[in-house]
């Protein structure tokens, strides 16, 4: 199957809502996102159209890509959040330089192995290095064994920081680095 990876538009969010509530019922699900699937149904729709806006087509602050199927389905996706220096991230670590975070990988369970992570952190990181970023981060649950080795062959790698998930003491999740070439 040919697939075409592009951002996602504004007006796509029940698209993006759908996937987004497959992706949550994953069976490692519990390992590579902050959120519950019955935590998620429970937002309203103004949350969804604005997640999406957020991250749309022509947005400075952040960008969502999806990889789109012939027939328009959506198989996988991947969101970029620019970080500015000077700020604080989601746990309350200083960002020290203009990078790119990585979150919201998701590829269909039956497209996985196919080369559509490949090409989503592709154009992730084109666009990250295209505003700037002196590098790309991403976060991934310490018993998420699956994503690290993509992660490492894509080339990031450990900084040694540890984010502990704050509802899961017993728990903590690993940051990866790739710099800008």
């Amino acid at each position: 199957m040919t697939y075409k990876i592009r951002p996602v538009r504004a007006d796509e969010w029940p698209a993006a809502k759908a996937l987004r509530l497959v992706a949550l019922q994953d069976p490692i699900a519990h390992l590579a996102y902050l959120e519950t699937y019955e935590e998620a149904l429970r937002h309203p729709e103004s949350f969804w159209q604005e997640r999406t806006a957020g991250g749309a087509e022509g947005a400075l602050g952040a960008q969502q890509f999806i990889a789109e199927g012939p027939d328009g389905e959506w198989g996988a996706t991947l969101t970029v959040l620019m970080e500015e220096p000077g700020t604080t991230d989601w746990a309350g670590y200083p960002i020290e330089r203009k990078q790119g975070h990585i979150v919201g990988v998701f590829v269909q369970p039956e497209l996985r192995g196919i080369g559509l992570t490949e090409v989503l952190f592709d154009a992730g990181l084109e666009w990250a290095w295209a505003r700037g970023a002196e590098r790309v981060r991403l976060i991934v649950h310490e018993d998420n064994g699956r994503a690290q080795a993509f992660y490492r062959r894509a080339g990031f790698v450990p900084t040694g920081r540890i984010v502990p998930l704050s509802d899961k003491l017993d728990e903590k999740e690993l940051e990866f680095v790739l710099d800008r070439d």
